[in-house]
Parts: C-alpha cells; sequence; structure tokens
C-alpha cells in the first residue's frame, strides 16, 4: 500500500489574498460651512461593498484593492430648500423657529482603490493593517426631508447637486475593528447659492469600518 502523502498547507496557503466585504459606520461633518450655517442632531452615514485583494510582494504584506459599493450620507443642518418656479432656493431657517427634521440624504455608487499594508499571514487573519485610498462616488438618489409642527415636505433630483463626488481616505485598525477617516476633495453642491455666496461644503466622515472575509 503506498503511504498518502500529507498535504503541503502552507504550499495552498502561499497565494492568499484578503478579498474582503466592508461595512463603515460614519459621523458626517460639513467643511467649510457658509456663514450661518450649522448641524444639528446626529449627521450619520453607512456605507458596505466588496473589495478585491491584489498583493504585489512576496509576503503579500503589501496590495493594491479596488471593488464596488453604496453609500448613504445623512447631513442635519439648519439649510432650507425650497422651490420657486421649480428651481431650489437656499436660506438659513429662522432661529426661533423651531422644528423636527431639517435633512439631505445622499446615495452613492461608490469606487474604491486602496494600497494596502498588513501583517497577516497564511495562518492567521488576526493582523494589523494601514490601507488608504481615494473613491469616486455616482450620485444615484437624494432627498431633502423638512418637518416642523405645521409643515412637512420633500424634494429629490436637486440639480445643484454633484453627480460625482471623489475623496481620500484611511482605515487604520487591528483585525475587525479599525477607525475610518473620509475626505471629500469636491464639494457636495456644483452651483447652489446662499445670500449671494456659492455653497462649497466639503464633508469630512469618521467611524468604523469593518472587514469581513
Amino acid at each position: 500500500m503506498l503511504a498518502q502523502e500529507t498535504p503541503n498547507f502552507e504550499a495552498l496557503d502561499s497565494l492568499y489574498r484578503e478579498d474582503q466585504f466592508y461595512f463603515a459606520f460614519t459621523y458626517n461633518i460639513l467643511q467649510k460651512r457658509p456663514e450661518g450655517v450649522r448641524q444639528n442632531k446626529f449627521s450619520s452615514g453607512i456605507a458596505f461593498g466588496f473589495l478585491r485583494d491584489m498583493p504585489f510582494n512576496k509576503k503579500r504584506t503589501w496590495s493594491i484593492a479596488a471593488g464596488l459599493g453604496y453609500a448613504i450620507n445623512n447631513f442635519n443642518q439648519n439649510i432650507a430648500i425650497t422651490k420657486v418656479g421649480g428651481d431650489p432656493v437656499y436660506g438659513i431657517i429662522d432661529p426661533d423657529l423651531s422644528f423636527d427634521k431639517n435633512k439631505i440624504i445622499l446615495n452613492y455608487v461608490e469606487i474604491p482603490i486602496e494600497i494596502r499594508w498588513r501583517t497577516s499571514t497564511p495562518e492567521s487573519h488576526r493582523f494589523w493593517r494601514v490601507y488608504t485610498g481615494v473613491k469616486v462616488g455616482y450620485l444615484v438618489f437624494d432627498r431633502y426631508k423638512y418637518q416642523d409642527n405645521d409643515n412637512k415636505y420633500s424634494i429629490s433630483g436637486n440639480p445643484d447637486f454633484n453627480k460625482f463626488q471623489y475623496g481620500a481616505y484611511m482605515a487604520v485598525g487591528y483585525n475587525t475593528w479599525n477607525f475610518n477617516i473620509y475626505y471629500g476633495l469636491n464639494p457636495i453642491f456644483k452651483s447652489a447659492e446662499l445670500n449671494g455666496n456659492s455653497i462649497d461644503m466639503h464633508t469630512l466622515n469618521m467611524g468604523l469600518m469593518f472587514y469581513i472575509l
């Protein structure tokens, strides 16, 4: 009887990749706000998707990854959006006026591209990581919601929003838990004006990123 050969698991795993699903939960902060504009309540965001890992060194501690994802970002603030003659008009809500809801909701399909450094090995998926890169998002849905004691309405399909968003991000952490930060390099509005000045607000998102193999 021939002796059964023991499989070489180390060799089988030598070409491993860190292909991953990701989920992010963020706190969204509007940067470069016009005078009088402030955020209220908690502005949250969620993102999820998949990244394909492509190592480029022998130890596979360095790689490039690209993927596809979806993001939903909420911004609670005090900019009132109304329509006059079918066109959006912007103003500041009277600080003496009590309102229950005034938020912008933006939905993006995203393409992230990142360079990765990690301490992973074929034997363990618990490791330190620093992933940094850029992502481009395409706006697929937008909605503004307002509600107070007497009024409730919403506006969708606002042409003043930038259809494309791009920014830089970094995720740093160990194993499943990672701190994530993203800064938008272009404003969320492309042509909106408030009191005669352009609304050039960018977004800064900070939170937690979870990677699942």
